[in-house]
């Protein structure tokens, strides 16, 4: 009977493209809608409630052949606010994004109150973000009501 041998990958490696770590358990299908990934026609990998030491639980995502850009990387912040973003050229990381939560976010998010004149008229929605220490809160701009994370239920992917 063959060993394992104590440390094993779990999702398999890509040679080219972007890594999403240290996604909240939970959000990584929200990420992969916000960003569109669905519709790359390239592999994309999703692994679930993984081990981590950091998070007790993490999610997950491989894309082969794309590279997330610092806008992507900053709507990842939204949902996975201590996701990191490895850049992957022939199975190397050349480069290492850390996400960073704007102060604004404008047109990703739509608003939870169904009064909200965003949801009534053509325009983009736009809220300000509330650091806390145990997650983050959005206030949107109209009507300004405040929002946990776990309330927002859609996202736009333009």
């Amino acid at each position: 009977m063959p060993t394992k041998s104590p440390k094993q990958l779990l999702v398999a490696a890509i040679k080219n493209g972007t890594v999403i770590d240290h996604i909240t358990a939970g959000h990584a299908l929200k990420i992969i809608r916000l960003l569109n990934l669905a519709s790359h026609n390239k592999v994309v990998t999703v692994g679930l409630n993984l081990p981590s030491q950091a998070m007790k639980l993490k999610d997950l995502i491989k894309v082969e052949d794309r590279e997330i850009t610092t806008e992507e990387s900053n709507r990842v912040a939204i949902l996975a606010p201590k996701a990191s973003i490895n850049i992957i050229k022939n199975y190397e990381v050349v480069k290492k994004i850390f996400v960073k939560l704007p102060d604004t976010i404008e047109y990703v998010v739509v608003c939870p109150n169904l009064k909200c004149i965003t949801n009534n008229e053509n325009m983009n929605s736009k809220f300000n973000v509330i650091k806390e220490k145990d997650g983050i809160k959005l206030k949107c701009h109209y009507c300004e009501k405040i929002f946990k994370q776990e309330e927002i239920k859609e996202y736009k992917n333009n």
